[in-house]
């Protein structure tokens, strides 16, 4: 009776693993009219962050969705659109945080300014830390004497 349902339990698990598997299609290639339009292309999707990837751009990401936000920037740009009005309308669309280098403004002081206040506030850290280190060796030389 255990082999049985070792089995099945084998079987329930192959088969929950199976439905997790990903169903992925090769894209097709995207084909440019000359290497002026492939050069910009390729510009443009560095500048630009794909939405799902944490710190990829269009470029590097085999995401799905990188691979649509590709598509669509081939079409703005065979239409004839230039660089900021395909930047433009992505922003638009999703956000200043589709761009690598969001513009400084009112709403992206925070995102400009964080590394900074992280940084100083891990100064702090460590000075205050040292500084308590320090004094409790100066209390136990104190002590021993």
């Amino acid at each position: 009776m255990r082999i049985q349902q070792f089995f099945i339990c084998l079987f329930i698990l192959i088969v929950s693993f199976s439905a997790l598997a990903q169903v992925t299609s090769t894209p097709e290639p995207l084909v440019f009219e000359n290497q002026q339009q492939q050069k910009r292309f390729d510009e443009l999707t560095r500048e630009l962050r794909c939405l799902v990837c944490q710190n990829q751009n269009l470029a590097d990401s085999d995401a799905p969705l990188a691979h649509d936000l590709r598509r669509e920037v081939h079409e703005m740009l065979m239409a004839g659109q230039t660089n900021k009005q395909i930047k433009q309308f992505l922003v638009e669309r999703y956000g200043d945080f589709v761009l690598y280098r969001p513009p400084v403004q009112n709403n992206t002081y925070l995102l400009w300014l964080a590394p900074l206040i992280l940084l100083l506030g891990g100064a702090w850290v460590l000075r205050a830390n040292i500084n308590k280190r320090a004094a409790l060796l100066n209390a136990d030389d104190n002590h021993q004497d």
